[in-house]
């Protein structure tokens, strides 16, 4: 494994654990599943380990895993304050000692604020206390080290940056989002300043690997140099110094065995003009057949009317990368096959899913037009057989 220093010179391993995809069956995580991919990338040398307040049960999974196997404190815990949830001074300190319990630990490593959005955000927390509340907590150690975790333009990031003595932050980046939401601008502002880079959505929630047009696969393939897309993406990033870690949504052992071979193989600068050549070819490929920039976070739902945006969104670039009849099905299986159905149409245009997209699509729109492209003849008549088998 290699490993790149924090703001203190501490080593951490350019991979880490992003613990937001956990397989979860019936709600619940499947915990022996999850302690068989963390303890895989603990003896491959992952010491980096990201969760947030809001994944549903990653707390206290990561928690618990971590404390049977005596390894808490041989790894960095990060995780995440909810800001949006705070509406009083002490809202901080009753979610940050639930998020102690659910860890099993008395402190955290890492700590951010949770998708910081802006400057008035940020001054909404600074009335609120936020800076003795920091303070304190790292006089105290129970928060070693304090960032914050961004999705959005770069003139922002920027200004965020600036706006208090940070000791980290974490970004969206990928080859497909260099020159968008902070991109490398953003990357090499923070780097300058001192700031350790931690990266999320390095394969854009799974678009620069799952269901790629054939005009990307053939520029991959007519390369001379063979990875595959997901070590083509994550070597992408590492080639760049000003990247410190690399957030991996891993839900496998073997995902997780060959992204450690990968970040235990890598170096900075590597790449040759001709594959960063190839990679901007293969992006210009996917852009050519993507409807939707959604990357899958979640952040959108739950919605008020039960619609699955993220997986409405994955069939409609489905059907530009794929064909219809493949996304079809796709939309069939993820929203009209359940008991109450979770489908586009029944978007009511609230807008609530929109104050919380960090992509900031025109969500509402967007619904319309897949629901006008998923929700043909077939997909009606399989959602009425669904409800006449609810009547029985």
């Amino acid at each position: 494994m290699n490993y790149r220093n924090d703001k203190t010179g501490t080593p951490i391993s350019i991979l880490g654990f992003g613990c937001m995809r956990f397989k979860q069956t019936l709600g619940r995580i499947d915990l022996e599943k999850a302690e068989r991919e963390i303890m895989a990338a603990y003896r491959g040398g992952v010491n980096y380990y990201d969760t947030a307040y809001v994944y549903p049960g990653s707390e206290a999974a990561v928690g618990e895993i971590l404390a049977r196997n005596g390894i808490r404190d041989k790894v960095y815990l990060a995780t995440k304050l909810p800001h949006y949830l705070v509406r009083r001074p002490e809202d901080m300190d009753r979610m940050f000692n639930e998020q102690l319990a659910r860890l099993k630990t008395d402190h955290i490593d890492y700590y951010l604020i949770h998708m910081l959005s802006d400057i008035d955000t940020w001054g909404r927390l600074c009335d609120l206390g936020i800076e003795a509340w920091i303070a304190e907590k790292k006089a105290s150690g129970a928060i070693r080290q304090i960032g914050f975790s961004y999705h959005g333009g770069a003139d922002m990031f920027c200004r965020l940056v600036d706006a208090y003595p940070w000791e980290f932050c974490q970004i969206q980046y990928n080859y497909m989002d260099e020159h968008s939401q902070a991109g490398r601008r953003g990357l090499d502002y923070a780097h300058a300043r001192g700031l350790p880079v931690i990266i999320m959505e390095p394969l854009r929630g799974g678009r620069l690997v799952r269901n790629l047009p054939d005009e990307a696969k053939a520029v991959f393939a007519r390369h001379p140099v063979k990875h595959t897309p997901v070590q083509w993406a994550l070597r992408w990033l590492w080639d760049q110094p000003e990247v410190t870690c690399v957030l991996s949504g891993m839900n496998s052992v073997e995902m997780v065995e060959d992204n450690v071979e990968t970040a235990s193989t890598v170096e900075v600068g590597e790449l040759t003009e001709a594959d960063q050549a190839m990679l901007r070819e293969v992006a210009a490929a996917i852009n050519a057949k993507m409807k939707v920039g959604c990357t899958g976070c979640s952040y959108c739902v739950p919605c008020p009317r039960g619609v699955d945006i993220p997986g409405t969104f994955a069939a409609y670039n489905q059907r530009y990368a794929e064909g219809k009849f493949w996304a079809t099905v796709e939309h069939i299986k993820c929203t009209a096959l359940r008991r109450t159905s979770t489908a586009a149409s029944a978007c009511v245009g609230c807008g609530k899913c929109e104050s919380h997209c960090p992509q900031h699509i025109a969500i509402r729109a967007e619904l319309k037009n897949a629901a006008r492209e998923l929700e043909g003849p077939a997909y009606r008549a399989v959602r009425r057989v669904v409800e006449w088998l609810r009547a029985f």
